[in-house]
């Protein structure tokens, strides 16, 4: 049977959060009868983000209330 777990992808500071939070993936892995298939990831996450869905206003696309502004974006 396939495994799911919640991984961190990286952890760094959030402005809007005003503490560090864990950027999370939901990864699934595969049985033991398919051991040569990759990890598949199914979802992302926050740490925070359940306490930022209670602000007034939508705060990012992690927390999941405003798809168009990522805070943990690279800048180039």
């Amino acid at each position: 049977m396939a495994v799911r777990s919640w991984q961190a992808l990286k952890t760094q500071y959030c402005i809007r959060a005003d503490e560090e939070v864990s950027l999370e993936a939901e990864m699934v892995f595969p049985s033991e009868t398919l051991p040569d298939q990759p990890a598949r990831v199914i979802a992302h996450r926050c740490s925070h983000g359940l306490a930022c869905n209670q602000f007034s206003q939508a705060t990012c696309m992690w927390a999941g209330t405003n798809p168009s502004y990522d805070p943990f974006a690279e800048k180039a």
